[in-house]
Parts: C-alpha cells; structure tokens; sequence
C-alpha cells in the first residue's frame, strides 16, 4: 500500500495522516470548498476538492471520491469516522473499485449497523442483553403487552442510527402509542428507517466500551475498556480508560464478550463494542460500533498502540504481532471532546473565528486538532475542535494534568465545553468515580460555571490589585530622609 486517501476532515484526518506518513506511505486528502485551507489539507501530500461546503455535495460524495482514488492510483480508502465510515454501500463500492477500504467488510459493517440484526447475530454466544423485544415492533398491542412483562419504564430505540435520535423514554402505559409514534417518525427522518423495538430501561446505567482489533487471519484482542457515561444529548464529552469500577474480574469478563461479539460476525479491523451497566454491575450488550471511535487516543495512551497503524497493517493482510496476554494497562487517561459549543446556553453550537488559539503543551498531553487561530468554524459540519487527552500513572494524576492543560488552552473567539471540562474534573462525584449517564442532569446547572467564572474574576482582580499596589510600594520616591550632602547652589 503505497497511497492512502482519507475520506475525512478535520482533526481526524490529520490524525491518521500524520500516522499515514510515519509508515511511509503517501497521503491524499479530500476537501470542500470550506475547508481549503484546512491544516489537514495543507499536511497531506496531495488534496482534491469534492465540492461546495455542504457535505451533501462534498464529504459524502461517493462516486467523486472513488474518481479520484483511480485518477491519483490510490490503494487504500481510510473513512475515519462519521460520514461515510458505516456506510456499507460506499465499503462495496471501493472493494469493487479494486480499492482497500480499510475498515470492516461490507457484511459486518451491515449486521452491526442494525440494533436489530446485531442483537440476532450475538444471541446465540450467550451475551448478555437488556430485556426487550428483539423484533421490529409492528402489533402495538402485542408490544404493549411485552412492554407491561418487562415492566415500566422502557425505552423505545431506533434500530439504525445512534446519538439518541430515535429513542424514547416511556414511563407508563398510556403514553406508549404516542412515544412509538414520535420515535418512528424521528428514526425515519434521520435514518432513513423507521424500525424501532423496545427495551427495558435501566434506571441508572454506565457505558462501557470494548476496544477490539481482529486481523484476517481470525485472531482477535481486546485493548480494555473506556468509560464514557459523562454525556450531553446522549452524546459523549468526556471519556477514561480505564474505567474506574471495573474489577480485574469483571475486565475479563467483558473483553471475553466483546470478543465474541466481533467473531460472531467474522469482524476484521478495529471495532467497539459497547454495554449498558447497571448499579449492580450487571452488563448488557447495546450494538458494535464498525469504525475508529472519536475516544480512541484513550486507549492507545493506556496502551502504547496506534490503532490507525493497526488498522492498516489489518487492511494490508497482516496478522496481529501480539496476542491478548503480550496487552496490559499502563496508566489512566483521560479526554474532553472539545466543542465549539456553548455549555451556558444548553450546549448549542457556537459558531466564529478563533481569535486567539494556544495549545496546552507537556509531558502526558495530547490534542488533536484541526484548526489554527484565525480560522473560521464552518457551520456545515460537527463543532469539534479538538480533542484533549492527559495520560498519568493513576486516575489522580490524570485528572491533575487535565485540569491544568484546561487552563493553559486559550480558546476565543466562540464559546467551547473547555469550562464544562472544568466542571467536570472537579466535581466529587466524578472524582470519586460515582457517577452514570445521568451524570450532567444530576449535577450539572449553568450556574456553577458562572459561579466558578465570577469566583475565577474575583481572585484575578484581587491578585492584580495586590500587584499593582506591590509595583506603587517599589516605585513610590522617599520623602524626609536625612542626608549627609550639603546643598551647593548653582
């Protein structure tokens, strides 16, 4: 593999690029007209503009990108993650093009991409999973009756998708209809599919991810866990590996299914796989993730590995160089998906040019990013601007380097979650690890921030007054101090 493209942008693309470069191989990059001066675009060996701005017409564009890969004699395809990279369509257009898509085969890449079809693929290996219907509900009152079994509440879930669309909390049996109308109607306007079925709702769950890697050669490991229940919009913000309940035991326990969960459907690649735990400790499966995850710089720091490296020596056809024994935990770390997102207005995206732009820097810290000062966050496209990691050698060091390197990253311009972060690292129940999903409702309000901020102004005003009267005491000139000098006249 001489040439890779990374159909991607951003933080991620620059990051697999940067790997790219390291084992030699050429890099090719893809942008849109937004993105032309993009750090991803101007550190690749070669870039290609897709299109206008709208991902539609640029990013997601399938055939242009595989026009390009021919015209520039590229081998290897590597999505990163989001957009096209559990696009299963896109996987067979590239393997038919004679290209690698590095990543997972089309087949498991649809099994998985399917709640429904990745519950029926694992139920055979006896993998734990929440109560429920494992059918696309169709007979309401079939489901109604199924549902009052479980016992309320339930959660009524999209089968395509993730990121919370198309899932609805339903407390009581009379607001079932009304919850299934309006989660069918939001999974088929953002899937594209309707499909949804019922689960029994775990009051006060954590989520836990699998890391796994598996080679074409049917070996495959898993590189631990991540902790990643801190969530907005049951979305992920803050991620830990490993995660601070899981007993040696019980590690083994859910590597040895997530395991099983890739052979079940003769996974290749990197891949996640992510559980529900209750307050008991009981684990339940949720779906496989077929791609490189946003949170996976957390693993390779607790594990030295690069998983981007990984997954190409895979695509190329090499078997793993390690086996589950030859891995162990080195540290804990910590990362803050950091968004251009306002956490004092319900998280919603903050739009603007970085007008000041400074990187915290030091042994154990880690940002990837996509941006320089004076650029511009485009609207079109996910806010993220960087992702911050810390690595130390326990949970406390960790959290120590990270509330520092929050500190020492300057960011203005727009509004980021670099204070909820903040929050975060410093709040008990995190600290103490007695948290779940739950995490930001429970303790969460915009008003500990502004308390914290105004505290934040009151003791830089104090320490700049103190210095200010400190700089008077020096230079203030001394008055009635005898002399032994005689006046002399001129």
């Amino acid at each position: 593999m001489k040439k890779i493209l990374v159909a991607n942008r951003g933080e991620i693309a620059l990051r697999i690029m940067r790997t790219i470069r390291k084992m030699g191989i050429r890099s090719v990059a893809v942008f849109s007209e937004a993105d032309r001066n993009s750090p991803h675009v101007v550190f690749a060996d070669e870039a290609v503009c897709l299109g206008a701005a709208a991902s539609s017409q640029s990013y997601l564009n399938t055939d242009k990108i595989i026009t390009f890969c021919k015209e520039l004699k590229v081998d290897g395809i590597h999505p990163g993650y989001g957009f096209l990279s559990e696009n299963a369509d896109f996987c067979q257009k590239v393997q038919d093009a004679g290209i690698v898509f590095i990543g997972p085969d089309p087949a498991a890449m649809r099994i998985m991409g399917s709640k429904l079809a990745a519950k029926d693929c694992v139920k055979k290996y006896n993998i734990p999973m929440v109560p429920g219907i494992d059918t696309a509900i169709e007979d309401i009152t079939l489901a109604k009756r199924r549902a009052a079994e479980i016992g309320y509440p339930i959660l009524i879930k999209a089968s395509a998708g993730g990121g919370g669309k198309g899932m609805r909390i339903v407390e009581k049996e009379s607001d079932f209809e009304e919850q299934m109308q309006r989660a069918v109607s939001e999974a088929r306007s953002s899937f594209g599919d309707g499909a949804v079925f019922i689960e029994k709702y775990v009051g006060s769950p954590r989520h836990i991810e699998i890391q796994v890697l598996a080679d074409k050669q049917g070996n495959v490991v898993h590189l631990f866990e991540r902790e990643c229940s801190i969530q907005r919009r049951h979305q992920k913000v803050v991620e830990e590996a490993p995660s601070s309940i899981l007993t040696p035991e019980l590690r083994a326990s859910m590597g040895a299914a997530a395991v099983m969960v890739a052979k079940s459907c003769n996974y290749t690649s990197t891949g996640t796989v992510e559980f529900l735990m209750d307050e008991k400790q009981n684990f339940y499966f949720l779906e496989m993730n077929t791609r490189l995850q946003v949170e996976h710089p957390v693993t390779e720091m607790i594990t030295g590995l690069d998983l981007v490296e990984e997954q190409i020596k895979i695509a190329r056809g090499e078997p793993l160089g390690f086996t589950q024994d030859d891995l162990s935990i080195n540290g804990h770390a910590l990362e803050l998906r950091v968004y251009a997102e306002d956490p004092l207005n319900d998280f919603l995206p903050s739009i603007g040019t970085l007008t000041k732009y400074i990187k915290p820097t030091g042994d154990g810290i880690r940002v990837d990013d996509g941006y320089e000062e004076g650029m511009t966050i485009p609207i079109y496209y996910d806010p993220m601007i960087a992702k911050l990691v810390t690595h130390g050698n326990n949970r406390t060091e960790a959290i120590q380097k990270m509330k520092q390197a929050i500190k020492e990253y300057t960011i203005e311009g727009v509004s980021t979650t670099l204070p909820f972060g903040s929050f975060v690292f410093e709040e008990e129940a995190f600290v103490t690890g007695n948290f779940d999903t739950h995490f930001v409702k429970n303790f969460y309000t915009p008003e500990k921030i502004k308390a914290t901020q105004q505290s934040n102004a009151a003791i830089a005003a104090m320490v700049a007054l103190k210095y200010w009267m400190e700089q008077q005491a020096i230079t203030q000139p001394v008055e009635n101090k005898s002399t032994s000098w005689k006046r002399r006249l001129a």
